[in-house]
């Protein structure tokens, strides 16, 4: 029967989920706590200090700011372009007569009945539109500050340094929760092939992800200055 096949995806897919999204809750954790240990928090502070120094000198570096902030929109609209792409060919899958459980009837793991393959389909797509959702006002924070970076600075100006940085900020955020959700759509893909495989891309991320966000071999110098920014 089909609900005794469906053990692996309750227990397999699940745990896979809770294993990256404990990573991520680490991960924000010395983001907030030790930033300058990750490449995220040390991006952060570059940026701010990026953003500062261009709008200090922004009669020579107005250009440098307009091509740097448009390289980051092109990435953001690629990604969101890409996803927005996929959205639409699921969706076409999922609303055509043919039936997405006929090549899968040879599947070792897992569940294949009509609610299993539906639901598969279904969480593919909504994790694609939330990373297409992501890019988009990534793409809007980012054209805003594109535009305000260049405002002249005096007194009475209500656009500061820090008001841009926060701005870029949030957009830079977007950005990355928008690749998140698009790397999670690898895991997601696998679940077409049954959970076993889920499971082990998921666990493969981890470390992955790992080398990717944290600043590997740092000495003492950087322990320290962290301690004096917490």
């Amino acid at each position: 029967m089909e609900w005794r096949k469906c053990y692996l995806d309750v227990i397999l897919v699940p745990l896979g989920f809770l294993i990256t999204i404990a990573y991520h809750v680490w991960l924000w954790h010395k983001v907030r706590k030790h930033p300058l240990s990750t490449i995220i928090g040390t991006n952060a502070m570059g940026r701010r200090f990026w953003v500062s120094a261009i709008m200090k000198d922004n009669d020579k570096k107005n250009i440098l700011a307009v091509q740097s902030l448009r390289n980051t929109i092109m990435g953001s609209t690629l990604m969101a372009t890409t996803s927005i792409l996929l959205c639409s060919g699921l969706a076409a899958v999922i609303s055509s007569t043919y039936s997405v459980k006929k090549p899968l009837n040879d599947t070792v793991y897992g569940a294949h009945g009509e609610f299993m393959v539906a639901l598969k389909y279904v969480t593919l797509l909504t994790v694609f539109l939330f990373s297409f959702f992501c890019h988009s006002l990534s793409i809007r924070f980012i054209n805003q500050v594109n535009i305000l970076i260049n405002t002249p600075q005096d007194s009475m100006s209500v656009v500061t340094p820090e008001y841009v940085s926060e701005l870029l900020e949030k957009g830079f955020l977007l950005n990355t929760v928008g690749n998140r959700l698009f790397q999670l759509g690898l895991p997601l893909l696998l679940w077409i092939f049954g959970p076993v495989l889920v499971f082990l891309c998921f666990v493969t991320m981890v470390p992955v992800l790992y080398n990717l966000d944290f600043v590997l071999g740092s000495g003492n110098t950087k322990t320290e200055i962290n301690g004096d920014l917490v």
